[in-house]
């Protein structure tokens, strides 16, 4: 299936940022829901479509604070063609796509509720391991923004996976990892110019792993990077939020070499 089968109403940014990854012109996607504790979701799966008497390994991409909107789908279409099974997972529930003004206090809401993250979370990663033809001993977590968060969130809770990778997620949380509780090698991505993050953060979440024994962490920092620096078409920088390229292109290979080493 074409790109513009796909996603046929893409921005030129992110078509641009889809583009870099070749089109194997296999690639399968559509929307799919499914029900959490009465509530239900709806994310964006995509599959290599290829046939394969062989179990696939695959990555749940979790949202920003917008939902899942078009750059969550370009991403998991991105792993798609490079083989990976991908779930563009949904926090919100189904229909819950905030806008600039609301998409503050929508994400603010999970983050006041720790517990209830981590429980929504899961949702999303156990409908993953649920898809036929994944391998659920290869499944790594990897977010934006506040997916990026949602993700460490996953990895503090022990939730049984492969890998976690953060983009420009928040670092701090309610509830610190407990000692032994995260167990995937970690992958944290930030911007050395992000507000959001700032290096004070960053030293605090190195020491919450230390403390918590956590066995295989790395964390990038981007130089001249802000926040939301992978998301084509960010452009607020009084805002401390904005795309840059450079670091987009080099997290996104950074990303690829680890899901090739553990997955």
């Amino acid at each position: 299936m074409t790109t513009s089968e796909l996603l046929p109403d893409l921005s030129p940014d992110l078509r641009t940022v889809l583009d870099t990854v070749p089109d194997t012109g296999t690639v399968q996607g559509g929307d799919v829901v499914w029900d959490d504790r009465g509530t239900p979701l709806e994310g964006w799966l995509a599959t290599p479509g290829e046939a394969s008497d062989e179990l696939r390994p695959a990555v749940l991409v979790l949202h920003d604070w917008f939902g899942v909107v078009d750059h969550v789908k370009v991403r998991a279409t991105m792993l798609a063609r490079l083989g990976y099974v991908a779930l563009a997972g949904d926090v919100y529930g189904q229909g819950v796509r905030p806008g600039p003004a609301e998409a503050g206090a929508q994400a603010g809401a999970w983050y006041g509720d720790v517990p209830a993250f981590r429980a929504r979370l899961a949702a999303n990663l156990e409908r993953l391991r649920a898809e036929p033809g994944v391998d659920p001993s290869r499944i790594a977590v990897m977010g934006y923004c506040f997916g990026g968060s949602g993700a460490l969130e996953l990895a503090r809770s022990g939730a049984d996976v492969a890998a976690v990778a953060s983009f420009h997620g928040g670092l701090g949380t309610a509830l610190p990892a407990e000692e032994g509780a995260v167990r995937a090698p970690l992958l944290v991505m930030t911007g050395a110019a992000d507000p959001v993050v700032p290096d004070d953060a960053v030293v605090a979440f190195e020491d919450e792993l230390r403390a918590a024994g956590a066995p295989d962490w790395q964390i990038v920092s981007y130089s001249g990077a802000m926040h939301a620096f992978a998301v084509p078409g960010t452009d607020s920088p009084d805002h401390g939020a904005q795309y840059q390229a450079v670091a987009d292109q080099r997290s996104w290979r950074q990303l690829q070499a680890f899901l090739d080493e553990v997955l």
